[in-house]
């Protein structure tokens, strides 16, 4: 099977002829391949991204940042770009860009006077172009739109501020439900523009779960959240009724997953063993939702450990990944300072054990 035909397999709920196998690597974690995402080809990863390019006033940022020294670590450059598409400054204490407003009226004042980044426009001929070569490659593929953070209640605390928006959720929901209703206008109209470019995958991203707990309850997902992601999936959707949705959010958020499944959610990630069984999950939900990740705790990772990823590796392999359902990779992201033999121990684990018999 071709690196495409797996994956599709995989979240079509039917098994491959082996696992595939993902990891999120920051650039700047092995800074010698060169280009952004050719991690993916030094590893024979299954996926390939379509990303939207950067307002052109980005062009003497981007420079900047390209003209550091390689010891100077700020933090990724794709992080820091999109912090400037926004507007958001994280080192400012307090710093909420719509943080101001008091009512909807206020608050549509705002977004008129200092919109949300215009990131449709022109984009939908280069990134079906990238599409069309990944896909000749033999590769899946998958498109994020552009959010801060996560597309919907990432991008809605940063723009107001985490203690503003807490208190609009609970004080003020017309507010909140004004802003998050224009970030998803906004996130319909970009993810379209992937989906007409033939992605294969929507991904969806948002961090609602901490160690331990929901960040915010799952009746405040359920009323905020959910039907705002259900009419993200269904325009992509309506363009294309096989397209396959993932969904990222860090922590334990076992408490909505069969909502997930049920607004259309194909695969849930990074699935950390730390905080979720994914064991118990796959005996639970495996026969509706595939599982992407699953491998090792940020401890694993963070030290010297090849012999515990690989074992986790096999386990997965064997469990989760029984008769399909699973895209193995790291339940965290790689970033700089990683060990290298964790890295290359997790890469062949899954070539030994990945094949189906």
């Amino acid at each position: 099977m071709t690196p495409r035909e797996r994956i599709l397999a995989v979240l079509s709920g039917r098994q491959p002829d082996r696992v595939p196998k993902m990891a999120n690597f920051y650039p700047e974690t092995l800074p010698e391949l060169g280009e952004r995402g050719a991690e993916g080809d030094y590893f024979g990863t299954d996926i390939r991204f379509a990303e939207f390019e950067p307002p052109p006033e980005q062009k003497a940022f981007l420079e900047y940042l390209d003209g550091l020294p390689t010891e100077v670590y700020v933090g990724s450059d794709a992080i820091l770009r999109n912090y400037a598409d926004w507007g958001y400054f994280p080192h400012i204490d307090g710093f909420g860009r719509l943080g101001e407003a008091t009512t909807p009226a206020e608050l549509a004042d705002q977004l008129a006077t200092a919109p949300l980044p215009i990131f449709s426009v022109g984009q939908t001929d280069r990134l079906a172009a990238a599409v069309d070569a990944f896909h000749a490659r033999g590769l899946a593929v998958m498109g994020t739109p552009p959010h801060l953070g996560g597309e919907l209640f990432e991008t809605a605390w940063r723009l107001r501020g985490w203690a503003q928006f807490m208190l609009d959720l609970k004080l003020n929901p017309e507010l909140a439900g004004t802003l998050l209703d224009q970030l998803t206008a906004m996130t319909a109209s970009t993810a379209l523009v992937l989906v007409r470019a033939g992605v294969d995958i929507l991904g969806l991203d948002d961090d609602i779960g901490a160690p331990a707990h929901m960040l915010i309850g799952p009746a405040t997902w359920r009323e905020f959240l959910k039907p705002r992601m259900e009419t993200i999936i269904r325009a992509g959707r309506a363009v294309n009724p096989d397209l396959k949705i993932f969904y990222h959010s860090d922590g334990y958020i076992e408490p909505i997953i069969p909502e997930l499944i049920e607004i259309g959610v194909d695969v849930i990630h990074p699935v950390q063993p730390d905080v979720m069984d994914p064991v118990q999950l796959k005996a639970r939900y495996g026969d509706r939702l595939a599982f992407w990740g699953t491998v090792g705790t940020q401890v694993d990772w963070g030290q010297p450990n090849p012999a515990a990823i690989r074992a986790q590796v096999r386990e997965r392999i064997e469990t989760v990944g029984r008769n399909g359902g699973l895209i193995v990779g790291p339940a965290y992201d790689l970033e700089p300072g990683i060990p290298w033999e964790n890295i290359v121990a997790f890469f062949q684990a899954v070539e030994e054990f990945g094949a189906y018999r």
